[in-house]
């Protein structure tokens, strides 16, 4: 079937591929389109839609005292905003060479300092409001501020925010909630800020991003204007339809981390769209503020984690009101930060069919917060769901023979030169011919056809072996286990480590929850049958499995705020369930 976005026939460029065979079985793919030039900084988007369409909306959000429900502004008024809050900065005399940290979820006020402080050529860091919001343990951020050495701190609401940063060992200039931040605002603009914008190079830094951090204190990814500014030139070349339809969009994804503050909030800049905050996301309690927007806002295109869309599905299966409101304006939908279980890509489909005459494009793409972040893109139609794209223009992507798989490497323009003050550990993340090691793994869809793009293959640092030396492919198996144990299950972490057999953790959904047990045990055990069924031999067939009714622990680093799952976290703070599960406690196929 054709696929025409915003009506608009040339909307995707064509999937094309150069294929570069290396000694020893690798290769290495790129686009065989130039990449084209692109913007010097971040600023350079800014001040060019406050001057081409300075009264198109740019940011919202929700605020009960405002007209219509929401705050919102203008790229005029953005620029006027930002240009006011980076003179108080300038007026704060505030160490050039530190970083602006900020301790919040997104908002409007967050994205005003972040740009900002990017138009003066100094750098940013949003740290996940996680390490504040949903701890009482102030060490792991007090860790990461000593690493940052900030130049200032923001945080938007002081009953959450400021008791850490009062416990802080050191003393530097801190905006606390919405009164202070409009201090900020009560000046105007020097020709110093224009000074300051017109002197940024693009090798500058613009961001600092956090790693996960799952093992100790995260690592400082400097992310400069190059970097940033490259990625959206190469996702922009892979769908032309950007520069032509200006996004709407309602995002919850957090700004700490480069899906949302990165891909998405640049992508809106970068071409002139609009971006509503939302203040949902998906977890219990939360996810009906996400419904609400979604049906109020009516974004022409959804960008989300597989956990998101899992938590959405239930409400628009229900409702089909809501589903023709929220699907009906849709061009495409986005999904990223982890792989997308067949299941739910079948059930979205099947919503899809039910309320709209045309297809709905179900995307994707691959990358790291060392990337800025998009490495691949899928730019055409795909079937199912696996495919993470092609290289964008400008990237040479090098997959070489590791442990049975084909472990990937990127080296391009989007790609980081450091981590910050840990030139070791740079030097190791790189390989002799200056490519970054990612740690991935990928494959072809059709090792004749490189064009049809490459599937995602898992972690190489996540396999391991059974005892009888067998590899188990984790990222794999997980998506196959998920799929079968559909719908009643969110996710799974997969065990067996040093042992004959694999293992499964299962975190149920909320709705499985209130099934009877013995009705939730069956399912399992039918899924367990299924999938043995299927073949595979050991390495792919699960044995046994076991029902986690504590939920993943954010404190513990089980998952992270974008959702997703950390499974060494799992397997270390759960060691106790793991012995269980391949005990006599454990479901097994058929008992």
């Amino acid at each position: 079937m054709d696929l025409t976005l915003f009506g608009d026939a040339a909307a995707l460029a064509p999937p094309r591929v150069v294929r570069e065979d290396l000694p020893g079985g690798g290769f290495i793919l790129r686009s065989p389109e130039a990449l084209q030039p692109f913007a010097r900084c971040i600023g350079d988007w800014l001040e060019h839609w406050a001057a081409t369409t300075p009264d198109a909306l740019f940011l919202a959000e929700r605020d009960p005292g405002a007209a219509g429900g929401w705050r919102q502004l203008t790229y005029r008024q953005t620029r006027d905003a930002v240009g006011r809050i980076a003179q108080a900065q300038l007026d704060l005399h505030l160490p050039a060479d530190k970083p602006v940290v900020i301790l919040s979820d997104n908002s409007v006020d967050h994205a005003l300092l972040m740009l900002a402080t990017m138009h003066l050529g100094r750098v940013v860091c949003t740290v996940s409001s996680a390490y504040c919001r949903m701890t009482k343990d102030f060490a792991k951020i007090h860790a990461i501020l000593d690493a940052l050495d900030p130049a200032l701190v923001y945080a938007s609401d002081p009953g959450v925010y400021g008791p850490p940063v009062h416990a802080w060992s050191r003393t530097v200039p801190a905006v606390l909630g919405a009164q202070a931040f409009a201090k900020l605002l009560d000046r105007e603009e020097s020709p110093a800020v224009v000074a300051a914008f017109s002197a940024i190079r693009p090798e500058w830094p613009a961001k600092y991003l956090l790693t996960s951090g799952s093992t100790g204190v995260p690592k400082v990814v400097v992310n400069s204007h190059r970097m940033l500014c490259a990625n959206q030139q190469q996702i922009a070349q892979a769908w032309p339809f950007l520069t032509r339809q200006p996004l709407r969009l309602l995002d919850w994804l957090p700004w700490s981390h480069t899906f949302g503050g990165n891909h998405n909030f640049n992508m809106v800049l970068s071409h002139g769209g609009s971006l509503f905050v939302d203040e949902g996301r998906p977890a219990p309690g939360l996810i009906e503020k996400t419904v609400a927007n979604l049906r109020e806002v009516r974004p022409n295109f959804h960008f989300n984690v597989p956990r998101g869309f899992d938590m959405l599905l239930p409400y628009l299966e229900a409702d089909e009101g809501l589903a023709r409101d929220v699907l009906g304006g849709l061009e495409g939908v986005f999904y990223a930060g982890a792989a997308l279980p067949q299941s739910l890509w079948a059930r979205l489909e099947a919503v899809v069919a039910q309320v709209r005459d045309r297809p709905l494009w179900f995307t994707s793409s691959w990358g790291a917060t060392e990337t800025a972040p998009a490495v691949t893109s899928v730019h055409w139609r795909i079937d199912r769901a696996g495919c993470i794209g092609l290289p964008l223009p400008g990237i040479d992507l090098k997959l070489i023979p590791n442990g049975g798989k084909l472990e990937i490497r990127v080296r391009g323009p989007s790609v980081f030169s450091e981590y910050r003050h840990a030139p070791e550990v740079t030097a190791k993340a790189f390989d002799e011919d200056g490519y970054y090691c990612i740690g991935d793994a990928a494959k072809l869809v059709d090792d004749t056809r490189p064009e049809r793009g490459i599937v995602f293959d898992g972690r190489v640092a996540e396999d391991f072996k059974l005892l009888s030396g067998t590899w188990v492919s984790v990222g794999t198996l997980r998506i196959r286990a998920v799929t079968a144990l559909a719908p009643h299950v969110a996710d799974v972490v997969i065990t067996g480590h040093e042992r004959e057999e694999i293992g499964l953790l299962v975190f149920p959904t909320p709705q499985a929850k209130a099934l009877p047990r013995a009705e939730l045990e069956a399912h399992l055990r039918a899924g367990l049958k299924a999938m043995k069924a299927e073949g595979g031999g050991s390495s792919q067939t699960p044995a046994c499995a076991l029902i986690l009714d504590e939920p993943p622990s954010v404190d513990a680093g089980e998952i992270t705020d974008k959702g997703y799952l950390n499974q060494r976290a799992v397997l270390t703070r759960r060691a106790a369930a793991v012995v269980e599960l391949h005990g006599p406690a454990g479901l097994r196929a058929g008992e």
